[in-house]
């Protein structure tokens, strides 16, 4: 088949979206598919034989300088007058937008593919693209109504809260193309419940796939590091829970000489770094951005016990990567973290998201007990051996294509017949 691969923003290290589309374009072409990414910025990294084609945007949030203001010979077009516009007003843009602009391209390119797949764009310009008589199928993550329910509900001002609302004003036009949808691929049976309950999708027109594992992340050849505790997860998203586990560490910081290892780049000044200077444990707590896959790896492996604190998870990958390198685990109780760990805590342990005294104390008993740890470590490796392959989620992505493919070629029969 031939594939066009949608996604506003792919690079990896920005999230889940940008590592899914890389294993999967690749495990795609490895199966004998032809796969063309087209991505705004920032690009991702893509591996040899998947084509990329660049959508680019004013790039509006890039390092070092996002909300910036564009240049007047920047501007294009009234897509680009837009963007800056919805910007302006506290509006995230990039969705719709986007759509707009990879529609136009595929108006002219439709011819050139068998199917189209939306990595959870879901802006409106995409409505139009099977007019052009491509048919489209869509990946949702998990709906970010949860990511706007936590951050309201730990906005401090009016003022906050206001802007909060209007950065995720997008996601009445992410339902009304989500109930539009052909079919959805979601990689939990949570986030297809909460898709239904949120976004008003069917169920029957949902598929669960789960995400891979890749190869590269594998248990640790070298020991790890007495008292070294590790987290994957933006500092400054209040979903992601770090505030929790700030909490429980320097509680446990009292108690025993241990070091906290976030991989994030917090915001300068941002509620991160004040909660670490008010807690008093700045010389306990570091930072780690930038790492190339193998220092990633060999962090991941360093640690004794590993630490997954969100709110929310539609999936988390960090989480089935560090089962990868036998990393021992507490994780919350949230979305679909327990089906990605089991229920049954012989890869982690469970805690109730948000609780710090519960956070605390299963990170305390972990410590205190390295075999337990390696126990947890090997049957968190063992159940990403049996259940998390990219080779595994490209094959039943490739029969979702093929099924989407035949039921929009029946539909425009049925349609044509109807004349």
């Amino acid at each position: 088949m031939r594939i066009a691969m949608l996604s506003y923003r792919s690079k990896p290290h920005c999230g889940g979206q940008g590592v899914y589309l890389r294993h999967l374009s690749r495990e795609l072409v490895a199966l004998g598919h032809e796969v063309e990414v087209f991505s705004g910025q920032p690009y991702p990294e893509l591996d040899d034989g998947v084509v990329l084609t660049k959508v680019p945007s004013l790039d509006l949030y890039r390092e070092p300088d996002p909300f910036r203001i564009p240049k007047p010979r920047e501007f294009r077009d009234l897509i680009d007058v837009e963007e800056f516009a919805t910007m302006c007003v506290a509006g995230f843009p990039e969705p719709k937008t986007f759509s707009r602009r990879v529609s136009r391209i595929l108006k002219e390119r439709a011819g050139d593919f068998d199917i189209a797949h939306d990595n959870q764009i879901l802006g409106t310009g995409l409505l139009d693209i099977e007019g052009y008589g491509l048919p489209l199928i869509t990946t949702i993550h998990h709906p970010i109504t949860f990511d706007r329910r936590i951050d309201l509900a730990q906005a401090k001002t009016p003022w906050r809260k206001l802007t909060l609302r209007r950065w995720y004003g997008f996601l009445r036009m992410q339902a009304k193309v989500a109930r539009r949808a052909r079919l959805v691929l979601t990689p939990s049976e949570a986030s297809k419940r909460d898709i239904a309950i949120d976004f008003g999708v069917d169920p029957e027109r949902m598929r669960v796939i789960l995400l891979g594992v890749d190869d590269m992340f594998v248990p640790p050849t070298k020991p790890r590091v007495a008292g070294r505790i590790m987290a994957m997860a933006s500092a400054d998203a209040p979903m992601k829970g770090i505030s929790t586990l700030l909490e429980a560490f320097a509680k446990l910081r009292t108690e025993r000489d241990v070091e906290l290892v976030l991989v994030t780049k917090p915001a300068p000044g941002g509620r991160t770094e004040k909660l670490i200077e008010r807690l008093g444990i700045s010389d306990a707590v570091s930072f780690r951005h930038g790492l190339t896959d193998a220092e990633l790896v060999e962090l991941m492996g360093s640690a004794e016990v590993a630490c997954v604190p969100s709110l929310y998870e539609g999936f988390s990958l960090p989480t089935a990567e560090l089962m990868a390198c036998a990393t021992p685990l507490v994780v919350s109780r949230a979305g679909a973290i327990p089906e990605v760990v089991g229920a049954d805590g012989e890869c982690a342990d469970l805690v109730t998201p948000g609780d710090v005294d519960e956070l605390r104390t299963a990170l305390a008993g972990l410590l205190d007990d390295p075999e337990r740890r390696a126990r947890m470590g090997a049957a968190g490796r063992r159940r990403v051996e049996a259940k998390f392959s990219w080779r595994a989620v490209a094959e039943q992505v490739a029969a979702a294509y093929a099924d989407t493919i035949a039921d929009y070629n029946q539909r425009e029969a049925d349609r044509r017949a109807d004349r």
